[in-house]
């Protein structure tokens, strides 16, 4: 009987037993969570430890992409950095003679603008720097290659006057290129003259291999002259770019303008307005008249030796003389015209015209002009029918000033 009553209790005891552990396990109402627990964590779900700020980095972006290849020669270089402040940028190529290049450029707004387009079939190195939201500065550099040309596919450019020259009033700038130019308008928008004081003016393109730039009327003494040809790498159209870019900086000297009268066969010499010297001339006979308008010193030369064949003739032709020599010579057209000094036709001078189309005067008055004029001065023909023409010599200043500017590509 005790061992019964035992196992009867033992076995009471044991189900309540099962019945505490049952109670325990029972979900607790929220307001009965324990202290410092939350709903959710009696609920199991694992409650999330608060981020660490951090500052995010600079991304750096550049035209071209890093390690871009072939990259055409007209692509303009430009840096930048989101989530941070570009602060420098350096680009420069190592030349095929080892030489290390650097390429200026411009910082503004956040973003750095190379100066110059680029060269054809080197390497380039970009360095950019940037400070991010913390102040803290980084670096990155990137490397990009440009397509290879051949000169065939490069237009090389030369400008007259030359830098740091001193020429007359009527002087163009000339421009003027080895292949043709096929997108004028594109070349010119990279090419400028300014002058001080400043001076309105234009392009005139007399073929695709060379424009000239003039004032809307002469120069005005002692102006400063600056022209930028900024050709390197622009394209010229038919697959060519320019080659490289020019500048030329120059100064116009005192007004100088010779009036060749070949009516009365006289040439007043105007120097700053003021007649400086009245001298005999002979022009060209019939045959081979002496052009009327404007024409401009292009080249001065002693002891030049005149020949006959230079102007078409042939020993035959009874026309024909045999070679000359001249002390003072003064060019002013491709064609063959010159002032010159001729003392052979003295008698002639101031009184008739007998020359093969040049303006001839004494030798002592010749001197005296060469002495006085320079490239660029302006002489100033009348009295014949036949006209100056475009393209022989510097005879820009025969067009109006609307058939001027029509000339242009823009």
């Amino acid at each position: 009987m005790k061992s019964s009553f035992r196992s009867a209790v033992v076995s009471g005891m044991a189900a309540l037993a099962v019945l505490g552990v049952t109670a325990c396990s029972a979900t607790a109402p929220a307001d009965q969570a324990k202290p410092g627990s939350s709903a959710s964590d009696v609920s199991g779900a694992t409650q999330s430890q608060a981020p660490t700020p951090t500052t995010d980095p600079v991304v750096f972006t550049s035209t071209p992409a890093a390690d871009a290849e072939d990259v055409a020669v007209d692509t303009r270089v430009t840096a930048s950095a989101q989530k941070g402040t570009l602060t420098k940028a350096w680009l420069f190529y190592t030349s095929k003679k080892g030489n290390r290049i650097s390429v200026d450029g411009t910082l503004k707004g956040g973003a750095w603008t190379a100066g110059d387009l680029l060269e054809p079939g080197v390497t380039y190195t970009l360095t950019m720097e940037a400070t991010d939201a913390d102040g803290k500065t980084t670096q990155t550099t990137k490397t990009f290659h440009t397509a290879n040309l051949t000169l065939d596919d490069q237009v090389d450019v030369a400008v007259s006057p030359r830098d740091g020259g001193t020429v007359g009033i009527g002087m163009p700038v000339v421009v003027r290129f080895d292949l043709p130019v096929v997108d004028k308008a594109t070349f010119e928008k990279h090419m400028s003259v300014t002058a001080t004081p400043a001076q309105a003016g234009s392009w005139y393109w007399l073929s695709s291999r060379e424009a000239h730039w003039r004032p809307k009327t002469y120069w005005k003494a002692g102006s400063k002259v600056h022209v930028e040809a900024d050709l390197n790498g622009v394209p010229a159209g038919g697959g060519r770019y320019g080659q490289l870019s020019q500048t030329s900086d120059f100064t116009i000297g005192r007004s100088l303008v010779a009036k060749v009268n070949l009516t009365t066969d006289q040439m007043d010499v105007m120097i700053n307005g003021k007649l400086a010297k009245r001298i005999p001339v002979t022009g060209g006979r019939p045959g081979f008249i002496t052009r009327s308008g404007v024409k401009v010193i292009m080249d001065k030369q002693t002891n030049i030796t005149m020949k006959a064949e230079t102007i078409g003739l042939k020993k035959d032709d009874p026309n024909y003389y045999a070679d000359t020599l001249v002390k003072y010579a003064m060019r002013v057209t491709n064609s063959g015209e010159f002032l010159h000094s001729a003392p052979w036709s003295v008698a002639d001078q101031g009184h008739r015209n007998v020359s093969h189309g040049c303006t001839g005067m004494s030798e002592p008055d010749a001197g005296w002009l060469y002495s006085n004029v320079m490239i660029g001065d302006v002489v100033e023909t009348t009295g014949t029918a036949r006209p100056m023409t475009m393209g022989n010599g510097y005879a820009d200043w025969n067009l109006s000033w609307a058939t001027w500017t029509a000339g242009s590509a823009l």
